[in-house]
């Protein structure tokens, strides 16, 4: 699927995303992650051991959601697979992604078994809600 060029701009800003996997029971997990865009792919990097990637190695569908970095009221939400899985070990990736959020290589050089997770949307929505975002004010 291609994605809109709306969808490419919020992806491609420092914009934080959910990913919902699917644990063994078939109940969700959601966790916290930072994404980079390939093309119309998104890129995520984790450890092997964790939840969410062992999760999609047992099923690859996925769900993605992403709130503006500018504006919480721009919203993004995906759903497709995890079609490939990229070892990362060198940190090539990640460092990629993490720079993008703060400037800066990913700090935890001692992890092992790196992996990015490439996800391939197959469905898109994407809302703006006409709201101004003003917590706190009367």
């Amino acid at each position: 699927m291609d994605l809109s060029e709306r969808a490419k701009e919020i992806i491609d800003a420092p914009t934080y995303a959910h990913i919902a996997t699917l644990l063994p029971s078939g109940a969700p997990l959601v966790s916290p992650i930072w994404v980079m865009r390939e093309g119309n792919l998104v890129l995520m990097g984790t450890g092997e051991g964790t939840q969410k990637a062992k999760n999609t190695v047992r099923d690859p569908r996925v769900a993605l959601s992403l709130i503006s970095y500018e504006n919480p009221y721009v919203q993004l939400q995906m759903r497709g697979e995890i079609i490939e899985r990229r070892p990362d070990d060198d940190f090539v990736v990640m460092d990629e992604i993490a720079k993008k959020y703060t400037s800066a290589p990913f700090p935890w050089r001692h992890l092992t078994q790196r992996v990015v997770l490439v996800f391939e949307p197959a469905t898109e929505r994407l809302e703006e809600i006409p709201f101004s975002h003003a917590p706190g004010s009367s």
